[in-house]
C-alpha cells in the first residue's frame, strides 16, 4: 500500500494531460470522456487546431469520414462542440518543458509558464512537434519581422493595397501570391528554381497571371536587402545568370515551409525512431513508457498512415487503454453511444424512446 502525499499547492491533479490541441488531440477529449475520465489539454500555440489551423484554417479536407468537405476551421470548430460536454481545461501559449515519472506511478508535469500539474496519464498528440517557419537567410533582414517581413499571413487585409514580395515555391507561397492578385498594389513571386512544390493547378494559374501581366515570378534567390529610414525598401534577388535585381516592396512575405521540432519531448526517456514516438502496440498506443500514450501524427508503428482518421482511431484505444490507470478496480466496458443511457447522460442527451 502507498502512502499518499499531499499534492504540493498549486499543482493540478490530473487523470489525462494531453500534449497538442490539434483535431486528434481534442478527439482525444471526447474518447477519454466517454470514459468518464477528465482532461487538461495544453498546447504551444495560442488557439485550438494545431496545425490544421495554422496552416490552412481555409482549405478543405476531403477524408473525414461522413463530411464530405470541411476546412481546418470548421472542422476544429466541430470538434469543440462534440467535446464541450466534457468541459476541458485548456492551457494554451504554454510548452511542456519537463515529464518526469514519481514512485507512484504518476507524472510531475511543468510548463514553460510555470504551470504544474500531478498526472495519471498523459497522451501526446503533439503532430510532429512543435512548428517553427524556415527563416528567410540574410543578414540583418530578422529587424523586419512582424513588420514588413512575415512568415505567415495572420490578417490578410495587412497586405491589401503593398507591394508585395513573396519567396517560395509550395502551396503556401502559391496560394497567397494567387489571393493577393487583385488586392495587392503589386505580387513578385522569388523561387530559386523553374520547379514548384506546389500543386500543379496553382503553378499554372501563376504562370498564366505572369503573361497576363498581372503578377510577376522572379527566379532567383534572395541575397540582400536596402533600406530607408529604418524601413525595408528593396529586396536584392540574384538569379542564376549571376545578376542582382533589386526589386522595390512594401511587404516581404517568406513560406519556406515550416521546421518540426520535437523539443523537449526529446528528454523524457522515450523510444524515438526518426522523430516520431515508438509506441508499443497498436492495441493501446502506450509508448515504452508506461501511462504515457502517443496518437496522431507523433507516433509510429509498422503500417502507420499520417491521416487524421487514424489519429481518431488511436485515440479511441488509447483512451481504453489508459482506463486502468484512472480507475484500477473498475471494470471498463464498450458502451455506444447510439444506445448507452449512460452515455447519453454523459453526452448531456436524451435517451430516445422508441414505440
Amino acid at each position: 500500500m502507498h502512502s499518499v502525499t499531499p499534492t504540493p499547492a498549486g499543482v493540478i491533479e490530473a487523470d489525462a494531460v494531453i500534449i497538442g490541441a490539434g483535431p486528434v488531440g481534442l478527439f482525444q477529449v471526447f474518447e477519454l470522456g466517454l470514459l468518464e475520465i477528465k482532461a487538461h489539454v495544453i498546447d504551444s500555440l495560442h488557439a485550438v487546431g494545431g496545425q490544421c489551423v495554422e496552416l490552412y484554417p481555409d482549405k478543405p479536407i476531403y477524408d473525414i469520414p461522413a463530411v464530405p468537405s470541411c476546412t481546418g476551421q470548421e472542422l476544429t470548430d466541430n470538434l469543440l462542440k462534440q467535446i464541450a460536454p466534457f468541459e476541458p481545461t485548456f492551457h494554451l501559449g504554454q510548452e511542456v518543458t519537463i515529464v518526469e515519472r514519481r514512485e507512484d506511478g504518476r507524472f510531475n508535469v511543468e510548463t514553460s509558464t510555470g504551470t504544474r500539474f500531478l498526472a495519471k496519464t498523459i497522451f501526446i498528440a503533439a503532430g510532429v512537434g512543435s512548428f517553427q517557419a524556415r527563416t528567410l537567410k540574410v543578414d540583418g533582414i530578422e529587424q523586419f519581422e512582424n513588420s514588413q517581413l512575415f512568415y505567415r499571413v495572420k490578417d490578410p487585409a495587412l497586405f491589401e493595397g503593398k507591394n508585395l514580395v513573396i519567396c517560395g515555391g509550395g502551396d503556401s507561397a502559391l496560394d497567397w501570391a494567387l489571393n493577393f492578385v487583385g488586392k495587392a498594389e503589386s505580387v513578385v513571386l522569388v523561387h530559386r528554381r523553374e520547379d514548384f512544390r506546389a500543386a500543379p493547378a496553382s503553378v499554372a494559374k501563376m504562370k498564366a497571371l505572369c503573361e497576363q501581366y498581372e503578377m510577376q515570378l522572379i527566379i532567383g534567390q534572395a541575397t540582400g536587402f536596402e533600406s530607408r529610414d529604418g524601413k525595408l525598401t528593396e529586396l536584392k534577388v540574384t538569379g542564376a545568370d549571376g545578376v542582382t535585381r533589386r526589386v522595390p516592396l512594401d511587404m516581404l512575405l517568406v513560406f519556406f515551409g515550416l521546421s518540426p521540432k520535437l523539443g523537449p519531448i526529446a528528454e523524457w526517456g522515450l523510444d524515438i525512431e526518426r522523430r516520431q514516438l515508438k509506441v508499443q502496440s497498436t492495441e493501446k498506443f502506450e509508448t515504452n513508457v508506461p501511462g504515457i500514450f502517443a496518437v496522431g501524427d507523433i507516433n509510429t508503428y509498422p503500417g502507420k498512415k499520417k491521416l487524421i482518421l487514424s489519429g481518431f482511431h488511436e485515440a479511441a484505444l488509447a483512451a481504453f487503454g489508459a482506463a486502468p490507470y484512472i480507475f484500477p478496480d473498475k471494470k471498463i466496458h464498450m458502451q455506444y453511444t447510439t444506445t448507452s443511457p449512460k452515455l447519453h447522460k454523459v453526452l448531456g442527451v436524451e435517451t430516445p424512446v422508441f414505440d
